[in-house]
């Protein structure tokens, strides 16, 4: 009995914060550009491992670890990701060899990237304050599926998504996604305790977003201009 009442409200607790989170986000860009299955279980992977390092924390030690130097390396991660993004792919998906090392590399890019997100994230201390006075091992399990379930609505919207939308959007969004975590995690790190992250974040967001307003406007009035041909051919 108080190994279940610690699944429910481990559960409940872990879902709630999880809605809204950056892990959704990046739950649904990856859901963008991988197979959803690669994502789901990658996902379920990192979170199984990085709460039951939370369960131990909260057990044994009752401390939270420090996050400065995470955030950064993550930050640098999310960087390296956005610009593979904007790279693209190079492997053929006809080819069935090529195509196993891309899920395999898909797999461990989505691992580690929650990895990096979820070590000192506030899923990972609601955790480890759970763990202080609940059964470990309900809040362990509880946790897991409540962090699981919440990123499963962002991979179905990002799987709707990815079926709408043209590539080269879904390339350019996703990558501007990444851009934001890494600028987020590396100004959280750098100056902790402060609004410097959702600030630089935002304001990057705001240009990234007014470059591609310009460069699509630019785009429009090239093509609504009628070429030297054409001109001749109205005449």
């Amino acid at each position: 009995m108080r190994v279940l009442a610690a699944v429910l409200l481990s559960c409940v607790v872990i879902f709630v914060a999880e809605l809204g989170d950056k892990s959704q986000l990046m739950a649904m860009t990856f859901a963008l550009r991988y197979r959803w299955w690669v994502v789901i279980s990658a996902i379920t992977f990192a979170t199984a491992l990085v709460h039951l390092v939370s369960v131990a924390i909260g057990h044994y030690l009752g401390v939270a670890i420090p996050t400065a130097l995470i955030s950064i390396v993550g930050g640098v991660a999310y960087l390296i990701f956005g610009a593979w993004t904007l790279r693209g792919d190079s492997l053929s998906e006809g080819e069935q060899g090529k195509a196993g090392r891309t899920a395999r590399s898909a797999f461990l890019a989505v691992t580690s990237a929650f990895l990096l997100a979820e070590l000192g994230d506030k899923t990972m201390l609601a955790t480890v304050t759970l763990a202080t006075d609940h059964d470990t091992v309900g809040v362990w399990i509880g946790s897991t599926v409540g962090m699981v379930a919440a990123d499963g609505l962002a991979i179905v919207l990002g799987a709707l998504l990815g079926k709408h939308l043209p590539e080269g959007v879904i390339r350019i969004g996703a990558a501007i996604l990444f851009f934001s975590f890494g600028i987020w995690l590396l100004l959280e790190g750098l100056f902790p305790d402060n609004a410097a992250g959702p600030i630089g974040t935002g304001a990057f967001v705001v240009l990234a977003l007014s470059a591609l307003t310009v460069r699509a406007v630019r785009s429009r009035r090239h093509r609504e201009v009628p070429t030297n041909d054409e001109q001749m051919l109205r005449a």
